[in-house]
């Protein structure tokens, strides 16, 4: 694991696009196609602005691209993960619509994650972009859930304690088998929370749902701005 602290949100989003596109470049070469799950929640937005920038400098025909997570809600909705992807990156970009493939908040829960199920199959994700909450849930995975108990379904549904309650979420098997996972993570609203998760991941007793993301075969880089670093004290890595 690595923590990347850098002076503010504007900053970490730069850090996570740069990578991205990096990666996304490497997979090109390696296997012909770059899947990466987007995260949903505020702290997003600003890479995603930053990646829609890059239209002329990319190939965007190998993005195959997934959610971690979305609520059950029509895709025009104002909660929808998607909506919020599609608005500030995908409308942006020529990815082909075959290569977009959310989660169908609009059917009832149980169905649109056996449908994401299928859609996925057994594909190994090169990226996985996550948040973490207030409460340390990352993607729809809440503290107290039986989804953090899956290990072999990959995408199940989920309560959330807030509206909308019912979501549709990766689960660890799939989130631990991917090559990269970077947490974006910004405000000093999570300062104590992202202190909490780095020490409990340090004594290897991690409880919150964010520090048990630990993939098995790959990179774990958490990127936080210094007003969510603010109380950490694990050694941190700056860029």
């Amino acid at each position: 694991m690595a923590l990347k602290v850098l002076p503010d949100a504007d900053a970490v989003a730069r850090a996570v696009a740069d990578r991205i596109l990096q990666d996304a470049q490497c997979a090109a070469h390696a296997r012909g196609a770059f899947r990466i799950a987007l995260a949903g929640g505020s702290s997003p937005k600003p890479l995603y602005r930053l990646l829609a920038g890059q239209r002329d400098q990319v190939d965007w025909s190998v993005w195959q691209v997934f959610f971690g997570d979305e609520r059950v809600v029509p895709p025009e909705d104002e909660k929808s993960n998607y909506r919020l992807a599609r608005e500030t990156f995908l409308d942006h970009v020529p990815i082909p619509p075959m290569n977009v493939h959310r989660i169908r908040g609009e059917l009832a829960p149980a169905a649109a994650a056996e449908d994401y199920a299928a859609t996925l199959g057994d594909q190994r994700l090169d990226v996985v972009l996550l948040g973490m909450g207030d409460d340390g849930h990352t993607a729809s995975l809440f503290p107290g859930s039986p989804a953090l108990d899956e290990r072999s379904t990959t995408v199940v549904t989920s309560v959330s304690p807030v509206p909308p309650k019912d979501r549709v979420t990766l689960t660890f098997p799939v989130l631990n088998a991917a090559r990269a996972v970077y947490f974006v993570i910004t405000g000093e609203a999570k300062a104590e929370r992202l202190a909490q998760m780095l020490e409990q991941r340090a004594r290897g007793e991690p409880e919150l749902p964010s520090a048990r993301v630990d993939p098995a075969d790959g990179e774990l880089v958490i990127y936080a701005d210094a007003p969510a670093a603010a109380k950490t004290r694990t050694p941190e890595t700056t860029q």
